[in-house]
């Protein structure tokens, strides 16, 4: 199975730490963050891995030749979603798609594929514990989730707090099917948007990710998830990088 890791953007709320490098080399526990992320897909061996990098991509094609890349050069005027289609052509496999600017342990991969379903999300059920200390990253920012008996019925960041399951942590497994599916809603939603708005974003191409996740889910597409909770951390500010510096480990976060 493949793995699709989105890292095209800048991280500006980041800065000073990606003035020079791209955000998944910010270093945790002293592994940068993509190294993170590697362990956990390597320890469920998936394989081969795809980057989609925009900002800085030299950076990581020298530091990681191993990999395929895709160059989203038009990385500062799309988005999430938008950078993900710069690899459609790896996604006639199953895949895992995951953002660049996250930690997660290898349980987390684990259970997507321990998870029944075309299309699986994971999703951080001990996020609330975690937002107790983003005050530069507040809830209503959140990609939460509304769940039922094992099936994600929304997904959206104005889903209110007492509702949500848990957050979206950006990890998520495709089959061939769920691939086929993402592809088709993809092209019809930019074929009926053209330079309009979709879903709250001002264009198509700057869409993220769960916007069209949330569209499929409104067409009938099943979306299944398997949760975690304490295995997982977004890094999105200075304020996110020091409490990851400062809680976690191998296993996850260890909270002070």
């Amino acid at each position: 199975m493949r793995a699709i890791i989105i890292g095209a953007g800048r991280g500006e709320r980041l800065m000073p730490t990606t003035a020079d490098v791209p955000k998944c080399f910010a270093q945790v526990a002293d592994s940068r963050i993509l190294d993170w992320t590697l362990k956990a897909l390597a320890d469920n061996r998936i394989d081969p891995v795809c980057f989609i990098g925009g900002y800085r991509i030299d950076a990581v094609r020298q530091a990681y030749p191993q990999f395929t890349f895709r160059h989203n050069a038009d990385w500062a005027g799309n988005n999430i979603l938008a950078s993900l289609f710069y690899a459609e052509d790896l996604m006639d496999e199953p895949f895992i798609c995951c953002y660049s600017d996250t930690l997660f342990t290898p349980t987390v991969i684990s259970g997507l594929l321990d998870t029944k379903g075309d299309i699986v999300l994971s999703v951080d059920t001990g996020w609330q514990k975690r937002y107790a200390e983003r005050s530069e990253h507040p809830t209503d920012d959140a990609e939460k989730v509304a769940a039922v008996n094992g099936r994600v019925t929304r997904i959206g960041r104005e889903i209110a707090d007492r509702k949500a399951w848990g957050e979206y942590t950006g990890v998520a497994r495709f089959s061939i099917d769920g691939a086929v599916r993402l592809k088709h809603h993809f092209h019809r939603c930019r074929q009926e948007c053209g330079d309009g708005q979709f879903r709250g974003a001002e264009t198509f191409q700057k869409a993220y990710l769960i916007h069209l996740l949330q569209e499929m889910i409104e067409t009938g597409e099943v979306m299944m998830h398997a949760d975690t909770a304490s295995q997982y951390i977004e890094i999105d500010t200075q304020q996110d990088f020091d409490f990851a510096r400062r809680c976690w480990t191998a296993t996850g976060i260890d909270y002070e």
